[in-house]
């Protein structure tokens, strides 16, 4: 009998929806049956999610998190032949689940008893894919079995090699799969199953893009990954902004992707023609050093040669005066934005060589700026317009870049909640007492959750081709306000002081000063009003953000409010390991608890097929559970409750005669 008594009014109620939820399940055996499914997968374990923040392009060192599940593999590797496998034969085991096509290659040219390889090797990895498949239903597993060899995996997984009856039913499935000469490709499907059953679900905390060359990389994997989100942060938001033709942001784009030497992305990746503003710089800018404008190269095995980073300085300069007179033309356009103090070009005296920041006046350090009008500062020159037209004509039109941000806008958002976790990349712009602060978006107060969801309507109001004109233009110049604006909730600071840090050598005015929501963080009760706030409910809650890479090498916590909030921006990007003294967090949620893993710097994808070469990872244990969480403990597990309750109402409805079977 169902665990409720429905009265014959609620039943009558609810009958439209009855009646088409009995389509799906026609039949009182059927509801029954889907019942007792429901209730079964409630008390499974919960599954695993991770959290990763600010990948910045690093595709070599994301993927290989993705396939080494943070090192979670190999820990269950170690468990299960830790007592057995020789170090080496536990690390080549690993290379071959994380890299299967790669390291087959390595094997066949090595290995004169293939068959002898390929028997052992199927029988360890089954071990590892029963393993990892048992939290999940076989329903599930079974979504996610390769067609190719989904009977035959499905077999093996359910049938135990300790019953003496089974063994050799086991063993003529294995010794067919290699007689028939299809181990190899049976072997990748197996490990490409594994990696997918250690993740459940990956939380991206925001920035894909900017530093690291394969941003266009990561996007592909996340595209055709089973089961992800993302919380957009600032850079992602800037890349948006150059494919909705926000002129601004695309000038940042190019700005910071000629300051790390990074053009793989737009050209490799999106096809952004850089012909025209390569010949523009080189005509503009031929007898100009442009020494302040040499661009950042951390990893010196991607360093261009003398001619090249010669080449990437002059069109370094070139576009960055051009962003500084797009952003003009912004903050006049938009005085709400209260930024007009930030269009410096308007305080620059060429003949003196000065500046003026904030009132003071600054000497410059580099006055060779000739396609800046005193009288115009902020108007392109009719070469810049045209040269402007035809790269925003280059990001409109890369089928690549608009298919990715397609991505974005599906599985994106300002902010999460999940499993009683707040998700969001920077800030929530607050006031010095802790109370939220009040920002006007589009003439509209508001403030905290209001503010993120206000803000992500715009966002997604540029890409509606059916929305009002005037309303999308001024919505797509919002991006800019996002990418730099005081109260943005992805930037929170007084000031972006990218004209200062290139023109002016008192470091006094490179200083960002940060919202009050940085410096409140690690207060258990802020975070607490914050959370309730955004209705985030729980034993065990939290908040989750990137944005601000966590010193760790100087003995920064990651770990803040009394273990509330954590900061999970580890530094993936090269550009940021001397300061964070690693390379990168994962935050590993399952059953049992959090565990934070700190990764070292990794060396390359070839370096791990050939040596075995394994991110370095130091798990530190955040919180862990009194009892071990169960699907009934998730959000997923109260969607299933609403499902059951809806079929106890439809066995009632059934039972007295409402619906007919």
């Amino acid at each position: 009998m169902p665990k409720n008594d429905f009265s014959a009014g609620n039943i009558r109620a609810d009958l439209r929806y009855l009646k088409l939820l009995a389509r799906d399940f026609p039949t009182i055996s059927q509801v029954t049956t889907e019942i007792i499914n429901l209730e079964a997968i409630l008390h499974l374990p919960k599954p695993t999610e991770h959290f990763l923040a600010d990948l910045h392009g690093e595709h070599e060192a994301f993927e290989h998190v993705l396939h080494n599940a943070s090192g979670n593999i190999k820990r269950k590797v170690q468990e299960i032949f830790g007592n057995t496998l020789r170090e080496k034969e536990i690390r080549d085991l690993c290379t071959l689940i994380y890299y299967p096509k790669q390291k087959l290659e390595l094997v066949k040219q090595q290995d004169t008893n293939l068959s002898d390889y390929y028997q052992t090797t199927l029988n360890q990895l089954i071990a590892v894919c029963r393993n990892v498949s048992s939290k999940y239903t076989r329903s599930k597993v079974r979504k996610s079995l390769p067609r190719e060899f989904a009977y035959i995996i499905e077999e093996l997984l359910h049938e135990s090699t300790d019953d003496r009856n089974k063994q050799a039913y086991v063993g003529v499935i294995i010794q067919t799969i290699i007689g028939t000469g299809r181990a190899a490709g049976f072997i990748v499907a197996l490990c490409e199953l594994i990696q997918r059953l250690s993740i459940d679900q990956l939380h991206i905390l925001g920035d894909i893009f900017d530093r690291g060359p394969g941003a266009h990389l990561i996007m592909d994997t996340l595209s055709a990954y089973h089961h992800w989100d993302i919380q957009w942060g600032n850079h992602d938001v800037l890349w948006m902004g150059a494919a909705a033709g926000n002129a601004a942001c695309i000038a940042s784009v190019l700005r910071l992707s000629f300051r790390y030497a990074n053009t793989q992305t737009l050209e490799e990746g999106y096809g952004i023609n850089m012909v025209p503003l390569a010949t523009f710089a080189m005509e503009t800018y031929a007898d100009d050093p442009c020494t302040l404008f040499y661009p950042k190269i951390e990893d010196p095995n991607r360093r261009p040669n003398e001619k090249t980073c010669r080449l990437i300085a002059q069109m370094h300069k070139a576009i960055t005066i051009i962003q500084f007179k797009l952003e003009g033309q912004l903050y006049a356009a938009h005085p709400e934005w209260n930024m007009q103090h930030r269009a410096l070009l308007a305080g620059i005296d060429l003949e003196a060589g000065t500046c003026r920041v904030d009132g003071q006046v600054h000497q410059m350090k580099d006055t060779c700026l000739p396609t800046l009008q005193p009288d115009r500062p902020f108007d392109l020159t009719e070469e810049e317009a045209e040269l402007m037209e035809r790269i925003r004509h280059s990001f409109m039109v890369s089928d690549r870049l608009q298919a990715h941000v397609a991505q974005l806008l599906l599985h994106g958002s300002m902010y999460g909640i999940f499993n009683s976790n707040l998700l969001f990349h920077a800030s929530v712009p607050m006031n010095e007492d802790g109370t939220l602060k009040p920002v006007t978006v589009e003439g509209m107060e508001v403030k905290g959750r209001d503010l993120l969801e206000r803000t992500e309507q715009l966002v997604r109001l540029t890409f509606d081709e059916g929305a009002d004109a005037a309303l999308r233009e001024r919505a797509r110049d919002y991006f800019w306000y996002l990418w730099c604006g005081p109260d943005s909730p992805l930037f929170d600071k007084s000031k972006m002081a990218t004209f200062e840090r290139y023109f002016v050598e008192d470091k006094a005015t490179h200083r960002e000063e940060k919202g009050w929501y940085y410096h409140l963080r690690d207060n258990a009760e802020v975070c607490d009003s914050l959370m309730n706030a955004f209705g985030v409910k729980g034993k065990h809650r939290h908040i989750i953000n990137g944005h601000v890479p966590v010193r760790a090498g100087k003995g920064e916590n990651p770990i803040k409010a009394e273990g509330r909030l954590m900061v999970i921006d580890g530094g993936f990007a090269k550009a940021y390991h001397d300061t964070t003294g690693i390379a990168g967090y994962t935050l590993v949620y399952h059953s049992r608890g959090f565990q934070l893993v700190q990764h070292a710097p990794f060396t390359s994808t070839e370096e791990a097929i050939l040596n075995g070469t394994d991110i370095q990872s130091t798990t530190q244990i955040v919180e862990m559970m009194g009892h071990r969480a169960m699907v009934n403990d998730t959000d997923k597990g109260a969607e299933l409750r609403e499902q059951i309750a809806d079929l106890e109402k439809l066995l009632v409805a059934y039972r007295r005669g409402f619906i007919k079977e």
